[in-house]
């Protein structure tokens, strides 16, 4: 028992803060990773008196707040015509929604890039085909850039928010629709305020997430002369001697905005009793008539999913068929072709990436829900002094951005005697180090729900710690273990911005490979890979909930 609580907490500690403290301190020195030098302000000097930092911050500030607030406000009304009112459609909107999901941020990106860039766009040559006029639209902009990463955030927040009006009493909705309050007035004075915790917490999520967003920053923000950290560190790093030092001052700035989200959160919602409905009488949850409304509603929620979800996907499944971009036509129906797949089968590293992304997608996911399982014990059901320490540890990854993430992993195996750098390894910890806080969340609220009184028995009965924890704790763990399991086996197949800066030829992962197409313009190519990600995605998200529900029944 102790030697197995003992590893979970040293794995935590050392995941959780070794990189940060390493990334912090070659950011103060004048030392190359791998080596120590003198303590110097240089870098900081060089990133932040930059006539471009200025412009670079509000770039950041100004993409994360408006891409966080137009993904936050639609999946936050979809979420409340899905779980509270009784609009048709509601079914259609959740299957769009997890298709939405399963697409990975560097295929959702290229699919509106060959939908609405002005040259080769889909709805742009349609539109001119159309009227006879040139581009109107134009992904290439800071509209774009929002429009492109909203849709990417805006299914997360539909996930979260849905759990929350899921699970809120009525009662002061009814008495507010009865005392004469319109259902407007009804949803901004009773439900939003009382789903403000969730509300503040979700968006605290996707800011971040927009905070350390690359891929449409990258494909979309440096074609548009629009720049933020995240290029900016990315481009400090490819250089022939790379800027190691700089990209950790700039680094520092991305994981401030993180931590003071954070502790905004945390501030707003220290009185969260003032929130809670839920008290055990009088709990019944029912739905708001939308009246007249209601079909009008659905009609625009069904759409809004659908073109967000359908569009991307058929522009995919047409672009890797066909020999240039065009809108239909018989002519370029006769021309379809298999030969953008063809030639990504005899392509050097295709094979590779895919048996690469499967090796890290199952086997991260499995590391980060063991591990997570056994911090959630030491957390809820152990008598450790300090144990909510480990959680909040668990929970620390979670304000570091993909791209600072990768930075710190990046120096500090370069400088510890450890022989991991371009190996799977390195990739492998940090997937378990960025997505830890999320298997935590999974494995604390199931483990909340397994009481003590079996633990008890089967100690009674003569098993020890780890028997107990294998033949009782893990199979009642098992439904939350297999939802936690699909989300990070999913999100760690999608991982683009933490791997960029960790892997080689040898350990090119599929996002990677989807991204160096692009920028060899092999659209085709890029097209056909993106048709075969989301279909293996939508298999392992199938054959996991399978899974899952297999394992369900047989408890």
């Amino acid at each position: 028992m102790l030697f197995a609580l003992a590893g979970s907490i040293a794995l935590i500690c050392y995941l959780a803060l070794t990189p940060l403290a390493m990334l912090i301190y070659y950011s103060f020195t004048d030392a190359a990773p791998g080596a120590w030098g003198h303590f110097t302000l240089a870098h900081y000097a060089r990133a932040y008196l930059d006539p471009d930092f200025i412009p670079l911050l509000w770039n950041t500030l100004e993409f994360a707040l408006a891409s966080s607030l137009l993904a936050f406000s639609m999946g936050t009304f979809l979420a409340w015509l899905c779980e509270r009112t009784n609009s048709p459609g509601r079914s259609l909107i959740r299957v769009f929604i997890v298709v939405l999901f399963i697409i990975p941020g560097i295929l959702d990106t290229v699919a509106w890039i060959l939908l609405l860039s002005p040259k080769i766009g889909l709805l742009n040559l349609a539109l001119g085909h159309l009227t006879g006029r040139a581009a109107a639209l134009d992904i290439y902009s800071f509209g774009g850039m929002v429009w492109v990463e909203s849709m990417g955030l805006f299914p997360l927040v539909f996930l979260l928010m849905s759990a929350a009006f899921r699970s809120q009493d009525v009662l002061m909705e009814e008495a507010s629709l009865t005392c004469g309050a319109g259902t407007l007035t009804t949803l901004r004075r009773i439900t939003l305020k009382l789903v403000t915790p969730a509300m503040l917490s979700v968006f605290l999520i996707v800011f971040v997430r927009a905070v350390e967003a690359f891929e449409v920053p990258a494909l979309i923000g440096v074609r548009a002369g629009i720049f933020v950290f995240t290029t900016k560190i990315y481009s400090a790093l490819q250089r022939l001697r790379p800027f190691y030092g700089v990209a950790g001052a700039y680094a520092m700035v991305l994981l401030a905005l993180s931590c003071l989200g954070l502790y905004c959160y945390y501030r707003a919602t220290r009185a969260a009793e003032r929130f809670a409905t839920i008290t055990g009488k009088g709990y019944r949850p029912t739905r708001i008539d939308l009246g007249r409304w209601r079909r009008l509603s659905g009609a625009f929620g069904v759409l809004l999913t659908a073109c967000a979800a359908l569009l991307p996907v058929m522009n995919l499944i047409w672009s890797s068929l066909t020999p240039r971009m065009a809108p239909p036509s018989a002519e370029l129906l006769s021309q379809l072709s298999f030969d953008g797949y063809s030639e990504l089968y005899h392509f050097p590293f295709a094979l590779q990436a895919f048996w690469n992304s499967a090796l890290l997608s199952f086997g991260s996911a499995t590391a980060v829900m063991s591990v997570a399982s056994c911090a959630a014990w030491i957390t809820v059901k152990s008598r450790l002094p300090g144990r909510f320490l480990i959680d909040g540890l668990a929970f620390l990854p979670i304000a570091i951005p993909g791209i600072v993430l990768g930075v710190s992993l990046l120096v500090l195996y370069l400088t510890l005697p450890i022989p991991i750098y371009g190996t799977l390894w390195i990739l492998l910890i940090a997937y378990v180090t960025k997505y830890l806080p999320y298997g935590i969340r999974s494995a604390s609220a199931s483990m909340i729900q397994i009481g003590s009184e079996l633990e008890e028995a089967s100690v009674v009965s003569g098993a020890g710690w780890l028997q107990t924890f294998r033949r009782i704790i893990l199979p009642l763990l098992m439904p939350g273990f297999t939802a936690g399991w699909i989300y990070i086996a999913v999100v760690s197949l999608r991982e683009l911005s933490t791997s960029i800066l960790l892997y080689n030829q040898d350990t090119i992962v599929l996002s990677i490979l989807v991204f160096d197409l692009w920028e060899a313009g092999l659209y085709n190519s890029v097209a056909a890979l993106g048709v075969l990600m989301v279909g293996f995605l939508a298999l392992v998200a199938w054959g996991a909930l399978k899974v899952g529900a297999r394992i369900g029944s047989l408890e």
